[in-house]
Order: structure tokens, then sequence, then C-alpha cells
């Protein structure tokens, strides 16, 4: 469980630096670099996090709905920390 918060929350990172730093500077500052680098960085690190969810699901036992549910959330800026809170409860009380 813990490679699987891990994962996600580098991959929210990612996400939020792609977002919030990277398409300004291609956008607004004309440098595109920022966003070939980030998205090439953001997109492996996408890969690794699917094949780590598909693992915790597996070992875990999750549902197909929790699966879609926490593949729809990490392209939502920001729920991936809100996942990770309830993981960390969920992991606390079992």
């Amino acid at each position: 469980m813990n490679l699987y918060r891990h994962t996600a929350l580098v991959e929210a990172i990612s996400y939020l630096i792609l977002l919030l730093i990277a398409m300004p500077l291609k956008y607004i500052f004309d440098i595109p670099e920022a966003v070939k680098y980030m998205g090439w960085v953001h997109g492996w690190l996408f890969v690794f996090y699917f094949a780590v969810l598909i693992a915790a699901a597996f070992k875990n036992r999750w549902s197909v709905l929790r699966i879609i549910y926490y593949l729809i959330g990490s392209v939502v800026p920001f729920l991936p920390f809100v996942f990770d809170k309830k993981l960390k409860q969920e992991s606390l009380t079992a």
C-alpha cells in the first residue's frame, strides 16, 4: 500500500508541475521545452502509477469501481492528496 500511496503522490506532484509551471512557461513565456520534458516525465510516471494501481488493486482486492475511481481521481488536480489521506486512515484501521 505504501508503494501505491507514494507513487500516486509523486505522479500527482508531476501533474501539478506540468499544469502550474510548465504550461504557463510554454504559453505565457514561449518556452515549449518545459511542457515537452515535464510531459515525458509525467507520462512515464502515469504509466508506472497505473501498473502500481493494478498491483495494489489485486493485492487489496479492490473493486473495479474503486480502480476507476482512483483513475479518474488521478487526472483531477489535488484529488490524489485527498485520496491519500483516506488511504492512510484506511491502512491505520486495518
